[in-house]
């Protein structure tokens, strides 16, 4: 098997659980290619013998036929690591560096456990729909597309902004507030759930629309079917305005027509054996933890 290894710069702190997964992936005979800015951010740490090669981009990492991408760090960092799989199916494993740790739900203790499962092929391979973004200018480099969410936000301006939005060419509604995101369910649980949005499954073929701040208080998210297609512009006081997929962001104006559908290609995660939505909401969202109970 040959694994891709994908990261930021690791702390002191979480190096030990990096030199772990490094030592037991080489114990099962894998090989392993590495993300070349994190090899540069991390030279200090380790000896670059660690690896077998070393990938820049997307492209790269084809041609060295990973057959899983590991990401080391939270959920921003598993994020970005979509950017290098694209659209080749290449299923990415998330280990938790960080807090939260929702998409990225291997625990670093658990790094010897997970590699095993990994490298014997126990696990699942549990598909996430992805948000594509299309507009009349090359806005995102052709990397238009994202996992959890498109949001467009005001910018330079503490003002709300105006956001048109048509479904099937009518007019769903028009939003007066600081923003508005567009979630897909694997995205349900990030920004859209602080702002009020609801929690919904993975697979369930759906896309959430969440106001950000809106003025007025009767528009509440609303759930319609990732088969629809969203048409969007925006207007404010200021010239521009901000556009997101997941953390990536441009600016753009009011003549830009945003359109908005689910992508031709789903986004695979590992999944092993015991790991389940429910088990994952419970243990990060701490539900029905009671001191009572």
């Amino acid at each position: 098997m040959r694994v891709g290894i994908y990261g930021k710069e690791i702390s002191q702190e979480h190096r030990p659980f990096a030199e772990e997964l490094f030592e037991c992936l080489k114990r099962s005979g894998c090989d392993l290619v590495a993300y070349t800015r994190f090899v540069e951010r991390n030279a200090d740490k380790w000896s670059d013998d660690n690896f077998d090669g070393t990938f820049n981009d997307h492209f790269d990492m084809m041609r060295k036929k990973v057959d899983v991408l590991i990401s080391l760090g939270g959920d921003g960092t598993m994020l970005d690591s979509t950017m290098l799989v694209v659209n080749s199916g290449v299923p990415i494993m998330g280990v938790n560096f960080g807090r939260l740790g929702f998409l990225a739900n291997n625990a670093r203790e658990d790094v010897s456990r997970a590699i095993k499962q990994l490298t014997s092929r126990e696990y699942e391979c549990e598909p996430r729909s992805v948000i594509r973004l299309e507009s009349q200018r090359d806005l995102f480099e052709g990397m238009n597309f994202a996992l959890n969410e498109m949001t467009v936000s005001r910018k330079d301006t503490t003002a709300m902004i105006t956001i048109h939005v048509y479904l099937k060419n009518e007019l769903l509604n028009t939003y007066w507030a600081d923003g508005l995101i567009i979630s897909t369910p694997t995205g349900s649980t990030g920004y859209s759930l602080s702002c009020g949005g609801p929690i919904i499954m993975p697979g369930s073929q759906n896309f959430v629309l969440t106001p950000i701040a809106p003025h007025n208080l009767t528009v509440r998210p609303f759930v319609l079917s990732d088969q629809s297609e969203l048409r969007i512009r925006v207007e404010g006081r200021s010239s521009e305005h901000l556009v997101s997929l997941d953390s990536r962001v441009r600016s753009i104006t009011s003549e830009d027509e945003l359109v908005v559908k689910r992508a031709n290609f789903d986004i695979q995660l590992v999944r092993f054996n015991g790991q389940n939505f429910s088990e994952t909401l419970r243990n990060k969202l701490m539900w029905g933890i009671d001191k009572r109970n």
